[in-house]
């Protein structure tokens, strides 16, 4: 088993975004609107940790090239009453792309989300039934 190796590829401009989402009940929709989530703002610290997250992928997927990211732009936007989107863009000069970068962040924002929301998300047995995290993908890639 090992990397692939990347050697003998010049070093590019690359850039990936990726974007998903996490579907919360009306209530605590409202509750993150208002700014009356009891641990913050969960939109703010989801774009923290997701940007993180980007510059620890090599450390979280095995046999991840690490890449020396130029960029890391992660937007939340409240898209109705029961779901946030987060999409993710990262831009590098390297020898591989930053798919997995892009990806990675968008998902450890939305678990951030989740984190920071479950309480108010939980139904009369401890269950999550209106929690869900969908269509985590890369909408876009760029190799110049």
């Amino acid at each position: 088993m090992s990397m692939v190796d990347v050697t003998a590829k010049p070093e590019v401009y690359r850039e990936a975004t990726a974007k998903g989402l996490i579907k919360l009940k009306p209530e605590t929709m409202k509750l993150i609107r208002e700014g009356r989530v009891e641990k913050g703002d969960p939109l703010s610290i989801a774009k923290i940790a997701g940007i993180l997250a980007a510059k620890n992928t090599s450390s979280l997927i095995p046999l991840c090239h690490p890449l020396p990211l130029t960029s890391v732009e992660l937007n939340t936007k409240i898209v109705d009453d029961s779901a946030v989107k987060v999409e993710a863009t990262v831009k590098t000069r390297a020898q591989t792309g930053v798919e997995m970068e892009a990806l990675t962040a968008v998902t450890v924002a939305l678990l951030t989300i989740w984190d920071m929301t479950k309480q108010y998300e939980k139904d009369e047995r401890g269950q999550y039934p209106h929690t869900v995290i969908l269509n985590i993908r890369v909408v876009r890639k760029i190799k110049q």
